[in-house]
């Protein structure tokens, strides 16, 4: 490693050949705007907010992108030429947007917002001109796109792109360039996987998650309707974040308060969904295995992944886990085994999902999910449209004491917390497989090749004599690369977890607004995943089917793992889907 000698600011300090300018002064605590940059994933250096001053250098440079190369570089990044240059390319985006931020959803959130009050912007400016306008698509069941909030960054091409999937891009060009997808067509006329990336990465108002959060509400409001709602493992971990707790809180007893005050009947884990689906997953992987089965066997709970294999490999679909995910299982068995249970009437049942996901939403519409003209899930919303709730109900949350998940779906397994992580899955898998093959109580349960955020991860386990080669992808760009091998059959694993989000579910579309300052300095995976870690090295059961809640409903109701009425509530079928 290279060290330079520099100068910012007239300060002098040393830092690694090639360090960006950008990357420089975030390490010396020095911070300088951004509007397109993501690391590792849109480095273009378009929107000219960043630019700083560079001693010999004939214009002023864009510091994301601008490598320190030189002994003895003099950089300047508060000058008046760096100020009115930044305040200008400012003015100009804001000459053709759309300034209604009262009633913008991202209003509070808004990276643009937010470079407007340091620059002390109001609405009043004077490139004042033409705004051409253009129609929301809100034809998908999941988002909506505002472009007349867009500012052209790029970033959520880009993470189409890095997700593989790339169906949106930049159309016409010049003035009338606009985001959109190819011929003009609407997002569900094309081979969108509902990931919700683009989302979590926009700085503004111009794509947002579908608010379906009155649906809420009015179920909650109607009295002749028992709400139910449960939530999926990294909630806990994320939702902190919307009120201002560090990334990596488990809110998890204030989150179940929060729900309780918002008056839903009854507040459930989607845990017990997770251990649920563990104990069916892998029954149907040994049986696979035993029987001669297709392999090798893929992970279902994923609803981007799977949407993905339907428009991008429909050939590799025998090959997935015929298992519904953990939300639809919950719903499934609150309609149905707690509906019997408590003497309710399922019509009366409204189900409410909280996820991290934004294909949540597809989800719970598509064909094959519910029994007897019932959907396991009627609403599904996202982190952020909890934290809404929250906050409209005017909940204080942080005050908040903890509670606990009512009881009768309530008690969960560390294998179940897991799930939220990239890997997590797989490890639960293996833990209740190991036990099942070797019959015994096996205590070296955890897997660390598994674990961790790298995108594509490998490992071979000897289970009670089977050697079981398995492999862990999260992002659709990583999965395509396995699934290839696969294809070709270049690949000789049993067994393979696919989350569509890189890092997994603690990273997915739903998940909480994180400006790109923190998103390009800070691994938000890692620290999400931690806190889902500890919950399950914490937990007094770690093994799903250790689990007295999953037992029960198996000698009550289910039978046995792969039971015909297991099959009926609990599994699912998948369709090939054009790609273009």
């Amino acid at each position: 490693m290279e060290m330079i000698n520099i100068k910012i600011n007239g300060m002098p300090f040393s830092v690694e050949k090639n360090t960006t300018i950008l990357e420089a002064c975030k390490q010396f605590g020095i911070k300088i705007p951004t509007l397109c940059f993501l690391k590792d994933i849109n480095e273009i250096g378009a929107c000219r907010m960043c630019v700083c001053e560079v001693k010999g250098a004939r214009s002023l440079v864009a510091a994301c992108v601008y490598p320190i190369d030189r002994e003895g570089t003099e950089i300047f990044t508060n000058t008046k030429k760096v100020q009115e240059s930044r305040k200008t390319t400012l003015e100009l985006i804001l000459s053709n947007h759309d300034r209604k931020c009262l009633s913008c959803p991202r209003s509070g959130s808004c990276e643009l917002q937010e470079m407007c009050a340091d620059f002390g912007i109001d609405n009043e400016n004077r490139f004042e001109g033409a705004r051409p306008h253009y129609e929301n698509d809100e034809s998908t069941l999941y988002l909506v796109r505002n472009n007349n909030k867009c500012v052209l960054c790029r970033r959520c091409v880009a993470a189409c792109k890095e997700q593989f999937v790339g169906v949106i891009g930049a159309n016409n060009r010049g003035f009338d360039t606009e985001i959109g997808c190819a011929f003009e067509q609407k997002l569900a006329d094309v081979a969108c996987v509902s990931c919700g990336q683009c989302t979590a990465v926009c700085p503004t108002g111009a794509l947002v998650e579908k608010d379906d959060t009155d649906k809420v509400f009015d179920a909650i409001n109607d009295p002749d309707k028992i709400v139910i709602v449960h939530t999926a493992p990294a909630i806990r971990a994320t939702l902190g974040e919307c009120f201002g707790m560090p990334i990596g809180s488990n809110v998890k007893g204030k989150m179940v308060t929060a729900l309780k005050r918002l008056g839903f009947d009854k507040v459930f884990d989607t845990d017990f969904g997770a251990d649920l689906t563990i104990m069916e997953e892998a029954n149907e992987f040994i049986g696979r295995v035993k029987n001669g089965g297709v392999l090798p066997m893929i992970t279902s709970c994923s609803p981007g992944w799977i949407k993905f294999c339907e428009h991008y490999y429909p050939d590799l679909l025998p090959n997935l886990s015929s298992c519904k995910s953990p939300q639809q299982m919950t719903g499934a068995i609150i309609k149905s085994y707690y509906a019997e249970k408590e003497n309710i009437d399922p019509d009366n049942i409204v189900v409410v999902s909280v996820m991290p996901c934004t294909a949540k939403k597809f989800e719970i519409k598509r064909d094959d999910q519910g029994r007897n003209g019932l959907a396991d899930i009627d609403i599904s919303i996202t982190t952020r449209e909890l934290a809404k709730m929250i906050k409209s109900a005017g909940i204080q949350f942080t005050e908040l004491p903890d509670s606990e998940f009512d009881p009768t779906l309530g008690v969960t397994t560390g294998a179940a917390a897991i799930f939220g992580a990239t890997g997590g899955v797989m490890e639960a898998a293996l833990r209740t497989a190991a036990d099942t093959l070797t019959g015994e109580d096996l205590k070296e349960i955890e897997y660390p090749d598994v674990r961790g955020t790298k995108g594509i991860k490998e490992a071979e386990y000897d289970v009670a004599g089977l050697k079981v080669k398995v492999a862990v992808a999260s992002g659709l760009k990583n999965a395509a690369e396995i699934l290839d091998k696969v294809r070709s059959g270049e690949a000789d694993y049993q067994f393979i977890e696919i989350m569509c989000c890189p890092g997994g579910c603690v990273n997915g579309g739903g998940q909480p607004i994180q400006p790109a300052q923190v998103r390009n300095f800070t691994d938000l995976k890692a620290l999400r995943a931690k806190a889902l870690y500890d919950e399950d090295k914490n937990l007094p059961l770690r093994k799903s089917h250790e689990s007295p809640v999953v037992k029960k409903l198996y000698e009550e109701y289910l039978g046995e793992p792969g039971s015909h009425k297991a099959h009926e509530l609990l599994h699912t079928t998948y369709v090939a889907r054009k790609k273009y």
